[in-house]
């Protein structure tokens, strides 16, 4: 008799796509951007640089917390230096104090970052953790759909000016049975009026929401996920799975999707 087909394949909800968006800076623009998201139902990170709060292009402190409700709040240094070209001391005042912060404007833990100007290098990779930091996107978009193997190196499927229609296309058509899929949109919300084209990530996130099928998540949401999903503990027949986590994780199972709420053993009925 054939083993129970398991599956680790699915986001919440049973579905197999996610969507998310990442955007760097902190400046005023994110203001119209956090709106159409709003507008839509679709969730971003916002990477913020907190020296730079208040400045003439960058938001206030005190409009922080509401603007991003819903959203989440990322580290991305106090001053946006390159990481890899400062000593090791400077480093973790950069993201520490980027942390306190913004957390202090938050009002929860900042777990994730972007790296300034797309700098890093392996000492870099290998601070993070000590600093708090459990994921870290980078701006080299690969133009796939594929879930990150290093959080601390996640690549982003695309830049928001990376021929966006066409990629959305692509991630809703392609058969994405037996993976996750997932689809990383990257950039700064400045280059809109600059490149007038505010109407493209209208559409972009009218296509997703018209869609319906992919979740939408934050960075963090969509990391603490991953994390969880590969924690699952199955028996050796696959008649039993075991969700260590605090979170409902989704997996086919024999076929079907099957949900498996956080810290239950669930048994193949």
């Amino acid at each position: 008799m054939p083993a129970p087909s398991i599956r680790f394949d699915l986001f919440p909800g049973g579905v197999s796509r996610a969507v998310t968006l990442s955007y760097d800076d902190g400046v005023v623009e994110d203001r119209l951007l956090v709106e159409i998201l709003n507008r839509y139902g679709l969730k971003g990170s916002f990477h913020l640089n907190s020296g730079l709060l208040g400045r003439e292009k960058n938001l206030r402190r005190d409009e922080i917390a509401s603007l991003f409700q819903g959203h989440e709040i990322s580290a991305h240094s106090v001053t946006h230096p390159h990481l890899d070209s400062i000593p090791r001391e400077e480093l973790a005042q950069q993201i520490l104090e980027d942390r306190r912060t913004l957390e202090a404007l938050a009002g929860y833990p900042v777990r994730g970052m972007s790296y300034p100007y797309g700098t890093h290098t392996p000492y870099v990779l290998a601070a993070l953790p000590a600093l708090g930091i459990e994921y870290a996107r980078t701006t080299e978009s690969h133009g796939q759909f594929h879930i990150p193997e290093n959080l601390l190196l996640w690549h982003p499927t695309c830049h928001h000016n990376d021929d966006l229609s066409a990629k959305t296309e692509a991630f809703f058509t392609q058969n994405a049975k037996g993976r996750l899929r997932l689809l990383y949109v990257w950039g700064h919300s400045y280059e809109f009026p600059r490149n007038n084209n505010w109407d493209m990530i209208e559409r972009f996130a009218e296509r997703v929401a018209k869609e319906g099928t992919a979740w939408c998540a934050t960075n963090i949401e969509i990391a603490d996920y991953l994390r969880a999903l590969r924690q699952l503990r199955s028996n050796v027949d696959g008649t039993q799975v075991q969700n260590l986590s605090h979170l409902s994780i989704w997996i086919t199972w024999n076929d079907e999707p099957r949900e498996i709420p956080a810290g239950a053993t669930a048994t193949l009925q």
